[in-house]
């Protein structure tokens, strides 16, 4: 066996070996095809060019966002399809050599695959182009907008990552000796498949959670979510990751499957609006109801505001002080912070000028010692 593959090996060089020298000898024969075939090329780019500069010209004149986005994706595969259309019309009618027409045929078919590969991600592209600019989330209620957003970028990742397995399967296909030793490792495929399950199992289980995330959406792009105690926004969402925006614009990178297996805080699950508390600590001395009017009176005049919960309460009294809590409620948590803030600033200066002994104190009662202890201390 082993020497009747050394002679099949040997005998396969010798071919080989001849083939090459043949296609020496008749260089002249080669020379002419590569020159037209080279010819082909350089005009099909041209075409290439002044065809995609008058689409440019004339989507710019248009209103409509399709021609934008076919011409900005599609420019790129294009470059590729249309010399292949130009080379597989030459090949038909240009005479080859005959040990040359596998290997073109073989090129050819392989860069066809890799074209329309690339022509299809960038269709997708141009489909997000085309359905996001219906959803804009640049507005006050993009809470639609953000699912979209949401939806599309994860099928779009899932759709580039299918295409790309399908692709580099087909290329592979094209190769004999693949497609033979896929015959032979069909008996095993059992157990090769078992294997590279378990060896792929987090990343299956990764891909799936992207797959969950698009279709259930415990988050969407521009969420305000609460994650390992940090406030943030949501700024990416990939098949495997998750990018979250902190407030002082850190990037915290969290695996995908940790939304679906931790808890954590969405504060615009349902709807942006959200409600915010300011505590204060005063003396017992201190008017709750002038305090009520006050932050009435402060909420009125601040544009944060929604106009929708103004509330003081005293939520706490203990030996020293009253818990005062003043709840009020905004269009987005931003906004919630920066009445927060306006409030506690603006209720502390109102105690300060209206009630200086209003605020938590010690207290303690000083008492005159009897007569006769007094009389006594003297003799």
């Amino acid at each position: 066996m082993i020497w009747q593959f050394g002679w099949c090996t040997n005998l396969q060089g010798r071919k080989g070996f001849y083939q090459v020298k043949e296609l020496l000898q008749n260089w002249e024969a080669i020379t002419i095809p590569l020159g037209i075939m080279t010819g082909t090329i350089l005009l099909a780019l041209v075409v290439h060019y002044l065809l995609f500069k008058v689409l440019k010209r004339f989507a710019k004149r248009t209103e409509s966002i399709l021609d934008d986005a076919l011409v900005k994706h599609c420019s790129g595969p294009a470059r590729l399809i249309i010399p292949l259309l130009a080379v597989s019309f030459v090949l038909t009618l240009v005479k080859f050599p005959s040990g040359t027409v596998p290997f073109l045929k073989q090129t050819l078919a392989l860069l066809w695959i890799v074209s329309l590969a690339w022509l299809v991600i960038k269709l997708a592209y141009v489909a997000e182009d085309l359905i996001l600019s219906q959803y804009a989330i640049d507005v006050r209620d993009n809470l639609a907008a953000r699912r979209i957003h949401t939806q599309i970028q994860i099928l779009k990742k899932v759709v580039i990552v299918v295409v790309v397995i399908l692709a580099l399967a087909t290329v592979l296909m094209t190769f004999e000796k693949v497609r033979q030793l896929g015959t032979t490792l069909l008996a095993s495929a059992g157990i090769v498949g078992i294997i590279v399950g378990m060896a792929a199992q987090k990343s299956i289980a990764t891909l799936i959670a992207g797959i969950q995330m698009a279709i259930t959406q415990p988050i969407r792009i521009d969420d305000v979510v609460i994650v390992e105690n940090e406030w943030g926004r949501i700024e990416e969402i990939t098949l495997t990751y998750v990018v979250v925006r902190i407030w002082d614009l850190r990037r915290l990178i969290v695996p995908i499957t940790y939304f679906l297996e931790k808890p954590f805080q969405n504060w615009t699950r349902i709807s942006a609006d959200i409600l915010g508390t300011v505590f204060l600590y005063v003396d017992y001395t201190v008017p709750v109801e002038a305090v009520r009017a006050e932050l009435k009176s402060i909420l009125a005049n601040s544009p944060l505001w929604d106009g929708s919960v103004c509330t003081l309460q005293v939520t706490n009294a203990t030996e020293r002080t009253l818990e005062l809590r003043a709840l009020m409620s905004a269009a987005d948590s931003s906004n919630v912070w920066g009445l927060r803030c306006e409030v506690r600033e603006k209720l502390i200066e109102f105690i300060r000028q209206n009630y200086p002994d209003g605020f938590p104190k010690v207290r303690a009662e000083l008492r005159e010692p009897p007569i006769e202890k007094l009389q006594l201390q003297e003799e």
